[in-house]
């Protein structure tokens, strides 16, 4: 059963923790020396900016009351100069950072691709594909921001904080800046309050941005049959709705990020307005007026780094709800691999044994129960029976992309569990019934079997699938582009590619898995011809409900009842009359 729709909102099975932020922070590891250059260059950036006000309040203080034309325009020169020194330093600061964000992006996206293509098919089974995408595609470049300019930032406002402070206190009055910065203990008992209703706001919103994501992918796949079916208007209501959820979610998620920043905002307004009305009514008797300019220069100042912080931390709220989807993709436990130090499966023959073997998807209901049989180098093996007996399940297990619950499945004597993972299916080929296009020429979808086959090895294959005939009516021949799941071809000439895509891999065992049975009567005939090619010296198991493409088989096993029920060739179970002669009578009077 699927985890969820595209309609329904993920749960996440761990809370958050700051552990997983620091897990992010690895991240990080090969940009050191970037980040300390970036902090260097805002360092000197904030230092030349608070220089400023020094000058004015001199400028004020001294220079004007004597009238010293020479050594005001210096200061103003200087403090220009201090202005442009520090753009410069910032601008720079930007584009380090932003390299190091771009290449943060490229290896979390890397990590989380390299851990999709290691999942097991019930991870995807259980998931609408477009909430995996959204993970892989949206969420790294929020996550990226907030590790580099956001760290970066942090790191500076709270330095900037401290430098401010100490100019304050130490340059200007003591007594002054005790009310500029009087307005932190509200601040801090606001984020204290707002916080978890941040963290749940948009983890709202990761969650709609998710299902419309999800819900995209889904039509895009099916808009076929939607068409078929007249689903236009249907299917605009649904999108409508999960948009408007969307949209809902992003205001209240905006809504509240936006009371942090209205907060301080207000804070700044209030604390510089106290400020000026307390000096001027206790202080301004024994404070110059140079120093009040300084003084309320350096509060907005101030309370800058108090505002960038808020920021700061709304990003961190964000940057929490997609760090949680993203670890919880990557925590997902990889069930089947090779074993640690498992050795590589030398060049097999192809005999296959199952020995006992038992198989539940759930680890409740078995699929197969006790299922024991021997398949000899170079036998081709049909499997047959009704829909959900089991059939996908036994090549899905030869090929180990699931992993048995009882007994062992063995190639060549060996339990398919003990040896490399990699080194076992490069020597099988498995053909499915979707018979996948890849978008690009056809000689690029061929090669997909064999990167490093020649024009001639494809040309070879594609003749013994017989689909060079039809390969080279095409104007371009072999580099005749294909869109994605091959939308300009026949679904038998999409068949007879995957033919020659397996073959040109020469795999030693061979699944076939309902990979004839959307053929046409027509194309019936070109089909069995590449079967017989492809079979050929090859250990082979075809899954096929036209058992009219099977018959020539060395053995014929009927699945049901979680197990094998009849085996043998063509004419000995017609010879039996029992499930298999049934079904292929059934067959013929149909046809």
């Amino acid at each position: 059963m699927a985890r969820n729709k595209f309609d329904v909102d993920e749960t996440l099975e761990t809370p958050f923790s700051l552990k997983h932020f620091k897990r992010a922070t690895i991240y990080l590891k090969d940009h050191i020396g970037a980040m300390i250059l970036t902090i260097a260059l805002a360092l000197g950036s904030s230092i030349v900016s608070l220089t400023g006000p020094l000058i004015l309040k001199d400028a004020m203080d001294v220079t004007i009351p004597e009238g010293n034309v020479k050594r005001l325009v210096f200061q103003s020169v200087l403090f220009a100069l201090t202005i442009v020194v520090s753009i410069f330093l910032n601008v720079t600061r930007s584009r380090v950072m932003t390299k190091v964000a771009q290449k943060i992006i490229y290896d979390m996206r890397r990590d989380i691709f390299s851990h999709l293509q290691r999942l097991p098919f019930q991870y995807f089974d259980d998931r609408p594909h477009g909430k995996i995408l959204v993970r892989v595609v949206n969420y790294p470049n929020n996550v990226a921001n907030t590790l580099t300019n956001g760290i970066i930032n942090l790191i500076m406002d709270l330095i900037n904080l401290v430098i401010i402070a100490f100019y304050m206190f130490v340059f200007i009055d003591a007594k002054l800046s005790l009310i500029a910065i009087s307005g932190l203990p509200i601040f801090a008992i606001f984020l204290w309050i707002i916080k978890p209703i941040q963290r749940k706001t948009w983890q709202s919103f990761s969650n709609k941005n998710s299902n419309l994501t999800a819900y995209l992918h889904e039509s895009i796949d099916g808009t076929t049959i939607s068409q078929v079916f007249a689903r236009e208007e249907e299917n605009a209501q649904i999108f409508d709705r999960l948009s408007e959820n969307y949209r809902k979610a992003w205001l209240k998620a905006a809504l509240c990020s936006n009371l942090v920043w209205v907060a301080v905002e207000n804070l700044t307004t209030w604390v510089t307005a106290g400020f000026y009305l307390i000096g001027v009514i206790f202080f301004h008797d024994t404070v110059s007026l140079g120093t009040f300019i300084a003084m309320g220069n350096y509060t907005t100042k101030f309370w800058q780094p108090i505002s960038n912080l808020a920021n700061i931390y709304n990003d961190f709220i964000n940057t929490i709800a997609y760090l949680e989807r993203i670890f919880e993709l990557l925590d997902e436990p990889v069930v089947i691999e090779s074993k640690p130090h498992a050795p590589e499966l030398p060049p097999i023959t192809g005999t296959v044994d199952f020995k006992d073997v038992t198989f539940s998807y759930d680890q409740r209901i078995n699929v197969l129960e006790h299922i024991t049989f021997h398949v000899n180098p170079g036998e081709s093996v049909a499997l047959v029976g009704p829909t959900g007996a089991g059939k996908s399940t036994i090549v899905n297990l030869i090929s180990r992309f699931y992993e048995v619950t009882g007994g062992a499945v063995c190639i060549d004597g060996q339990d398919v569990r003990d040896v490399d993972l990699h080194s076992m299916r490069e020597q099988m080929g498995i053909m499915l019934q979707d018979s996948f296009i890849f978008s690009g020429t056809i000689k690029d979808n061929i090669r997909y079997g064999k990167l490093d086959a020649t024009d001639e090895e494809i040309q070879t294959a594609c003749v013994q699938a017989c689909a060079d005939d039809f390969i080279s009516a095409f104007e371009d021949g072999y580099d005749t582009e294909v869109n994605e799941r091959g939308s300009r071809l026949s679904q038998g000439q999409k068949q007879l590619l995957s033919f020659a895509r397996t073959l040109i891999a020469d795999p030693k065992i061979l699944v076939l898995d309902e990979a004839t049975s959307s053929i046409d009567a027509k194309t019936e005939v070109l089909v069995q011809k590449a079967m017989n090619n492809l079979l050929k010296g090859r250990t082979s198991f075809v899954i096929a409900h036209r058992l009219s493409t099977i018959k020539n088989c060395d053995k014929i096993m009927f699945i049901s009842n979680k197990g094998i029920t009849e085996c043998g060739t063509h004419e000995e179970l017609l010879a039996k009359r029992g499930n298999y002669y049934k079904l292929y009578t059934s067959q013929m009077v149909t046809h």
